[in-house]
């Protein structure tokens, strides 16, 4: 069930433990009334792919996750036929007619060999077939430019055409989010058929409610002080500024420590859970975000 307004989405998903802000409640909002595919792009761990996994939650649709990748082709990501299973069934086929004296009918036996029970569907296929369903197309700035231009067709017919099957149509086309973390720049023409929307990292007071909301076993000075020192690491210059998740790992492992507040020597111990390059992790150290003064 789509909800009514942009706000009764931003309460449903809120419902699922995701707390959105007013714009990406209005761009997701509109995404399900418009039946459009849904661009976010944004820094990584800001919230994009759990935007997308709490959508299908929040209105009960199922959700099919492709994950992009350098290489990635149209079979890995539409269907492949199971080949071992074909197999056995030939020879189960041909061993049956042998015990019985006849000779398997060719034709017959071929086309037997790509029914539907044989097909693996992958995520394309299977969000097709799903209804609703919510597809998440994760990091698709991974992706070379071939998959971008396949991918394109299928948002545009909401189907695929199997030569041995048949034309393939969704009931109901998926909700498609596509994800970037712009390392590269994606092609216009996708972009076009997209609502767009650029992910924000969180404000202060967005943040402390969203530790809060995942960790609500810690103490509101732990999730402040966290929030508060991250959102100070976001203005160094690191190779990799710390997102939401990274603040909720940091936030557990204080916590896994007994830290009621962020106390410098554990703060500098468990930089590990928060940032991901020694470069950053010294130059934090250095700076000491975690004392606001």
């Amino acid at each position: 069930m789509i909800p009514a307004t942009p706000a009764a989405l931003a309460e449903a998903l809120a419902g699922v433990g995701y707390l959105a802000d007013d714009g990406l409640a209005t761009a997701g909002h509109l995404a399900l009334k418009l039946g459009r595919p849904l661009f976010l792009e944004g820094d990584a761990g800001v919230g994009k792919t759990a935007f997308a996994q709490a959508l299908a939650s929040a209105t009960g649709a199922h959700f099919v996750r492709l994950q992009c990748y350098e290489g990635l082709d149209a079979a890995q990501a539409l269907y492949d036929w199971d080949f071992p299973r074909q197999i056995l069934h030939l020879r189960t086929v041909e061993a049956a007619a042998a015990a019985a004296g006849d000779r398997p009918d060719t034709a017959a036996l071929e086309a037997s060999l790509y029914d539907r029970r044989f097909l693996i569907a992958r995520p394309l296929l299977q969000a097709l077939e799903l209804s609703p369903c919510v597809l998440l197309v994760d990091e698709i700035d991974r992706a070379d430019d071939e998959f971008e231009a396949f991918l394109l067709e299928i948002l545009a017919d909401a189907a695929i055409t199997i030569p041995e099957l048949g034309r393939i149509a969704a009931t109901t086309p998926p909700l498609t989010v596509l994800t970037s973390n712009r390392t590269r720049e994606v092609h216009d023409a996708l972009k076009r058929r997209c609502l767009y929307h650029w992910v924000e990292h969180p404000s202060f007071a967005q943040e402390v409610a969203i530790i809060r909301s995942r960790l609500p076993e810690v103490t509101e000075r732990l999730a402040a002080d966290v929030a508060g020192a991250v959102q100070r690491m976001r203005q160094l210059d690191l190779i990799k500024a710390p997102g939401v998740a990274e603040a909720i790992d940091w936030t557990s492992a204080l916590a896994a420590l007994g830290a009621r507040e962020i106390d410098p020597d554990l703060a500098a111990a468990t930089l590990g859970a928060v940032l991901k390059y020694r470069e950053d992790a010294e130059r934090v150290k250095t700076a000491q975000p975690w004392r606001s003064g």
